[in-house]
């Protein structure tokens, strides 16, 4: 997850650098594709989504091996909201974790939780960012139990902001309590996801009981 700290002049000088000479590399040798994946990886964390697709795009005209690049751009595709793109492109890349993971992701958004479930417990190498996924798939289906089961497997440390938000949705019809102390842990943690997912779910929330306690 990026930082909410504006980057450092340092910082930036070193991205930059780094830009530079990862351009000067792809200048000096335009059919090798890794410079490209260096670049597109920077412009992905900078959240310059748009530019590192236009770089991937242009480059599977230039590289020796342009499936290569196949996974990186469906992540673009993913991230800009071209879901059919991105699935489209990872239907043509052999299954791994990697793979299995971010095909669930775009399935999920395309609202066909079934199939995106499929691939998620297909997946070999459960991990925090696994069982997160499980858990919205889960949720996504209704499925209070099993998406609870999925979040709370992460260890309490390692539960971001959205994570305890889900935990509280999932327990609060059965331990309210409960529900309020992981909704104030995530307000804790990120003020701004809290108060975007409170208004996501707002209806639930007046459904069950009385939203005001969870303004901290």
């Amino acid at each position: 997850m990026k930082s909410n700290k504006f980057p450092k002049k340092d910082d930036n000088k070193m991205i930059k650098k780094r830009i530079d000479n990862l351009i000067s590399e792809i200048d000096n040798h335009p059919q090798e594709s890794e410079n490209y994946l260096k670049l597109a990886t920077i412009l992905i964390e900078e959240g310059s989504f748009d530019q590192a697709t236009q770089l991937l795009e242009q480059a599977k005209n230039a590289v020796k091996n342009s499936q290569d690049l196949d996974y990186d751009l469906a992540v673009c595709y993913y991230m800009q909201g071209k879901y059919d793109q991105a699935l489209k492109l990872l239907d043509h890349i052999p299954n791994d974790d990697l793979v299995l993971y971010q095909k669930s992701l775009v399935l999920m958004k395309m609202g066909q939780l079934q199939k995106a479930l499929a691939y998620a417990l297909t997946i070999s190498e459960t991990d925090d960012r696994v069982l997160e996924l499980l858990g919205d798939i889960w949720l996504g289906l209704g499925e209070f139990d099993q998406a609870e089961k999925s979040y709370t497997t992460i260890s309490q440390d390692q539960r971001s902001a959205k994570v305890n938000f889900m935990l509280g949705i999932t327990i609060l019809t059965k331990n309210r309590d409960l529900a309020e102390k992981h909704f104030t842990i995530s307000q804790k943690q990120d003020i701004k996801y809290f108060e975007q997912a409170q208004k996501k779910y707002d209806a639930l929330l007046k459904i069950i009981g009385d939203k005001d306690k969870f303004n901290g």
